[in-house]
């Protein structure tokens, strides 16, 4: 195809390409089938017309032998029967109802009547008219020549021609109607799907959905454009609500640090005393500052999905480091490990962040000198505190965003910890819980697939 047909071409809608597709192979189909008609029809009329040439003169060459046959009076050739001549290997001419002797070429007849060729079939003109002519031999240095016109078949052949070039146009015309049509009716989805996004991106509404009708390819597109939607909509839901929050959060950092800041420039500097003070403060804003704004970005990077390579790992390994790692920054706190080799499908660096997140905050909430019994058995990681444990009325928001029981709002923390220990927990399939420990304190849970809960699930369906 060349470029400009080409560019032609994209630039069609799917509606008409498809109605020009359609009438292309209807054409081509109809042209296929009006060729081999045409062919059809030709031979077999041509047949017609050789086989009464060849009984023509078959009856010649039995009177011939028989020594029956003589020339007769002049036939009207126009019209059946044929008219006849016999040709001799000299060249001697009898005709029987010729209107004129000699008036067909007998040089190759002369071969045929002396051996050298074999009967044949042959067009010619005689008055204007074209005649289909047979020789054949008849006795001994003797050959036949009959003819007949052929202007007639050739009439009967073109009117067929002409049938088929007439009903195939029709058939175009018919299937580029018809592809229109079916391509209007079956695009009827893709274009109301397309009005919806054209609106989207206009009002930049995800609340929109649009209707599913039927099972066809069309109401599984849309069924799958509804659910991008709810993803799409969820995810800015999450995105507005974290900014949100994340700026309310930091307005009280942020008003902290400048007050400090302010504070220190206007302390003189031979009062050392609190310059420190003013100082240790500053530190301590900028430290928890670094942490919000580091917590904040892990949940970002986990509502845009797990960029991180994931990879079947040992799960008791992550939190025997965590462990290790928590012992040397809460040396106050006792730690108990009891694990079990476990293999889940993972991400390492999400999973030891919500470990780290489940130890740190058992750790804060427990007096110095407690134990924290971690324990990894069966896919369950469980984190039990001896703190003094968790509300019942603060049980069901305790994973949520920047959320912090009263109890807790005196200590230090952005109560964004437990909702990265959630956010890791649903990029894995797994659940995060808490509940109350039987004689105090409070018990975290993570519950995981592991690899062999996810072959069991494979070969059971």
């Amino acid at each position: 195809m060349k470029p400009e047909l080409l560019t032609f071409w994209r630039r069609l809608s799917i509606r008409s390409r498809m109605a020009g597709t359609a009438a292309l192979a209807v054409a081509l189909a109809v042209a296929a089938m009006a060729v081999v008609g045409y062919v059809a029809a030709d031979r077999q009329a041509h047949r017609e017309l050789d086989l009464g040439l060849v009984r023509e003169a078959n009856r010649i060459k039995r009177q011939v032998q028989s020594g029956t046959w003589s020339a007769a009076g002049p036939c009207v050739w126009l019209s059946a029967p044929a008219c006849v001549q016999l040709v001799g290997s000299d060249g001697e001419v009898s005709a029987e109802g010729a209107t004129e002797r000699g008036a067909l070429d007998t040089r190759d007849a002369r071969a045929v009547a002396g051996g050298r060729k074999a009967a044949f079939f042959s067009t010619a003109r005689l008055q204007g008219h074209p005649v289909r002519v047979y020789t054949a031999p008849v006795a001994q240095g003797r050959a036949v020549q009959v003819w007949v016109r052929s202007d007639g078949v050739e009439r009967g052949v073109a009117r067929v021609r002409t049938v088929l070039i007439e009903a195939g146009a029709a058939g175009v015309l018919l299937a580029c109607l018809l592809g229109y049509l079916v391509a209007r009716t079956s695009l009827a989805p893709l274009a109301r799907l397309t009005a919806v996004v054209e609106r989207i991106a206009t009002t930049r509404d995800t609340r929109h959905r649009i209707a599913v009708t039927g099972h066809d390819e069309a109401a599984r597109l849309t069924g799958s454009f509804n659910t991008m939607l709810m993803a799409l909509h969820d995810s800015l839901t999450a995105q507005r609500r974290l900014v949100a929050d994340a700026s309310h959060e930091l307005r009280t950092p942020l008003t902290s640090l400048r007050t400090n800041a302010e504070l220190l420039a206007r302390i003189a500097p031979d009062d050392v005393r609190r310059r420190e003070r003013a100082t240790t403060a500053l530190g301590r804003q900028i430290s928890e500052l670094v942490d919000l704004v580091e917590d904040l970005a892990e949940l970002a990077r986990g509502d845009e999905g797990a960029d991180e390579p994931a990879d079947d790992l040992r799960l008791d390994a992550v939190v025997t480091q965590c462990v290790d790692r928590a012992r040397a920054h809460r040396p106050a706190t006792v730690f108990t490990v009891e694990t079990e080799p476990t293999l889940i499908f993972g991400v390492r660096a999400r999973l030891a962040r919500a470990t780290a997140n489940l130890l740190d905050n058992a750790a804060k909430f427990s007096p110095d000198g407690s134990v924290v019994e971690v324990r990894l058995r069966d896919g369950q990681l469980t984190v039990r505190d001896r703190g003094p444990g968790i509300d019942p009325g603060d049980l069901p928001h305790i994973f949520d965003r920047f959320y912090r029981a009263p109890a807790a709002r005196a200590r230090p923390g952005s109560g964004l910890g437990l909702s990265i220990v959630a956010q890791a927990a649903a990029l894995h399939g797994a659940t995060a819980t808490a509940e109350p420990a039987e004689d105090g304190g409070t018990v975290m849970r993570l519950s995981f697939r592991t690899a062999g809960d996810r072959k069991g699930s494979s070969s059971s369906s």
